[in-house]
């Protein structure tokens, strides 16, 4: 299937591994130029060989902490063609309101939360000048599943789902789609270490983090190309009628 992509500039957030390199993966397939976003130069540029050895596309990446402030300005200055915009960065920890501090608790927000919106606030204006690009929020399931175990996550989703739905309500008046995606546990190092301290927890062994999983749907965590392909189509054409949704990918554990 053609999905209309070819020579599209896309931009994804915390593109070095995980969704984000594995949804930069997918747009190359399409013939979309991504360029990649992270803070190690290193990860990227291992990121970027791996997208040419594969699809031949010469992937574009910029190091950069988004946490940081006026850091989102700076990359639309270098990033004004912009087709589409994936925010996919950040990484919050777990633990119950007790279990993480304030420190700590803006410290995630910074990346995950007001990066998004920060990061949205200096592209939309590029965007509705053409009247024309695509902004996906990759978010979470805890957004929409609140978990005391993971409070800081689960109330930052809240927030960027209500972000996406009040945005993309609106934007499609100026030619712009912005829609969300919240992936249930998705195979990555991250969430592999998230599991192992919940096996070392429960049974003192984080070498049974597997054991873990079997109670997910499918018995299984999603793969992150899942995540990826699903991105990309929503960002495509093909999906021209899609916005201020944020689509649940769970295997249908929220309704089991």
């Amino acid at each position: 299937m053609d999905l209309k992509l070819k020579h599209k500039q896309v931009m994804v957030t915390g593109g070095s591994k995980g969704i984000g390199l594995a949804t930069a993966m997918s747009f190359a397939k399409e013939g979309a130029v991504p360029t990649l976003v992270s803070r190690t130069q290193d990860s990227l540029d291992a990121a970027c060989a791996r997208i040419f050895s594969e699809t031949g596309v010469k992937a574009k990446s910029i190091a950069l902490d988004l946490s940081e402030s006026g850091s989102a300005k700076k990359l639309a200055a270098q990033c004004q063609d912009i087709d589409i915009l994936i925010n996919n960065a950040g990484a919050i920890p777990g633990g119950n309101l007790m279990d993480v501090g304030e420190e700590k608790w803006r410290q995630a927000w910074e990346l995950k939360l007001f990066g998004y919106i920060n990061l949205t606030r200096e592209v939309l204006p590029l965007m509705q000048g053409r009247k024309s690009g695509v902004i996906a929020n990759i978010i979470g399931m805890a957004g929409a599943a609140p978990r005391n175990a993971y409070i800081c996550g689960s109330t930052a989703n809240a927030a960027l789902m209500a972000f996406t739905q009040a945005l993309g309500a609106s934007s499609q008046l100026h030619g712009v789609r912005v829609f969300g995606i919240n992936p249930s546990p998705t195979k990555s190092e991250r969430m592999e270490g998230m599991l192992r301290a919940q096996a070392a927890q429960k049974w003192s062994d984080p070498e049974r983090w597997m054991e873990l999983t079997v109670q997910m749907p499918f018995g299984r965590m999603a793969e992150p190309q899942e995540i990826a392909d699903l991105t990309t189509f929503c960002c495509s054409p093909l999906s021209s009628y899609l916005t201020g949704s944020v689509i649940n990918v769970d295997g249908g554990q929220m309704f089991a």
